[in-house]
Parts: C-alpha cells; structure tokens; sequence
C-alpha cells in the first residue's frame, strides 16, 4: 500500500537554490547540456552534475544522450505546471544590475511556459481568443478573491474554457492542423500566469500555436533565457490577426 503524496520530497528538491535555477532554465521545455546548466545556476560543473542526478532521480528531469553528451529537459509539462505554480507564489528575485533588469523585463514580457505562451504575450493572447470568440467559458481573469475564481484545490482546472466552431475557421486559416495534434492532450488547458496573476492557454492549441508563430518568424526564442523576442513582424502579426498590440511605446 501507498500512502499519502511525499510532497516533501519534491520541496527538498527544488529548496536548493542552484536546482531551482536549473529548473528555471529549462522552464521553456527545451533540453540543455549539463555545461549550460551549470552556468545557469553558477554553480562548477562537479556540483552541477550532483543538482542533475537529484533531478533526474526525483522525476523532475529526464536525460537524452546526444554523441558524447547529455542533455536534460523537464519531465513533463506536470513539471512546468509546477514551476508556474511555485512562481505565482513566490517572491521576486532581487535585481542587482542591468543586465539582471532587462532579462527580468524580457521573462515577464514574453515567454515559454514549457511549450506554450506566458507573460504579456501569452495573457493578451488569452484575451483577443477571448474577445474574438475564438475561446469561450471564462474571461481570462484570476481574481482569488472572487467566488468565481479557481478553486485553489484545482488552479489551472476549473475554467471550462472551450473552442468554438468560428475558432476552429480562425486557427486553421492562421495554420493550426488540428488533425495532427496529439489526441491523447487535453486541446485547452489554462495557466495561471504568475507574472500577469492572468489565465494563458496551455493544451496542445497554445502549443500549437506557439509553433505557429515561431514558424512565421513572430518570435523567438532568447539565447540563454526562457524569454522570447517579438520580432517586427510579430509585432505587426500579432496585430492583425489578433488585435494584440504589444508595440514598444
């Protein structure tokens, strides 16, 4: 017989510091080396390989050999739910340079959350699908103060958001194949953003759409950080399909 949930044991692996960034870093579901890794979290390679072991052993990572290296990467999305999650409620980090500034201003803006869209991006996403009754069965706002908010015993589950028939026309004609998304993933799932306290869509349709406008060149991914750029284009994509204006002021 098994007891309850050992939730213990997930808080002693992300309570270290230089696990927590490795986690962070990997937020954004690619897979990384174990060098960038360490680097990430400022750690030498040696402790680096030791955080790794835990992780993997702890079932939040999993490893891929490529030629002579490893590579890991969250999981599962359950694991990018849980960095969300542990982000909503968190105090924000302390900001001791520039350099340090703009990277936090980039996360917060645009960004992976594992496989689909978060920060600014991602919950004025949410919205336009929303205003356009593209999506229907909520209105995208997190208010834990309401009656009507999501149960904290179920964040993220209990919005019944909902795909119409004019949002299937939409996506298809913006390049989303619903036929080849997987069948065995919920299609509309929700975050709570913790940077925006707003709902992003997750599923396979914010996936879907998440490589749709990496394909179009809207946005890419930064260099060592979860954080997306919006190109030119993007910006004047975003706009016209979806009346989302993120333009720079």
């Amino acid at each position: 017989m098994h007891g309850d949930a050992d939730i213990a044991a997930i808080g002693a692996l992300v309570a270290d510091r230089g696990r927590a960034r490795i986690l962070l870093a990997l937020g954004d579901g690619r897979a990384l080396p174990a060098t960038v890794l360490a680097d990430e979290a400022g750690v030498a390679a040696s402790t680096a390989s030791a955080h790794l072991s835990r992780l993997v052993e702890g079932g939040l990572l999993s490893a891929e050999r490529h030629g002579r290296h490893r590579y890991f990467r969250l999981a599962g999305p359950e694991v990018g739910e849980l960095i969300e999650s542990l982000a909503r409620i968190s105090p924000a980090a302390p900001v001791r340079s520039l350099k340090q500034g703009n990277k936090a201003h980039a996360v917060r803006f645009a960004r992976t959350c594992y496989d689909h869209l978060a920060g600014m991006l991602g919950t004025k996403l949410m919205e336009a699908l929303l205003e356009r009754e593209v999506l229907t069965g909520g209105d995208g706002v997190f208010d834990p103060a309401s009656a009507d908010a999501d149960r904290l015993a179920a964040p993220g589950y209990d919005v019944d958001y909902r795909l119409t028939r004019a949002g299937v026309h939409d996506l298809e004609a913006f390049g989303i194949d619903f036929g080849t998304l997987p069948p065995r993933r919920p299609l509309v799932r929700y975050c709570v953003d913790w940077s925006e306290q707003r709902h992003h869509l997750a599923g396979s349709l914010g996936a879907a759409i998440a490589v749709r406008m990496m394909e179009l060149g809207w946005v890419r991914r930064a260099h060592r950080s979860r954080a997306l750029h919006v190109s030119a284009t993007g910006y004047v994509g975003l706009r016209e399909q979806f009346g989302i204006d993120l333009s720079p002021r």
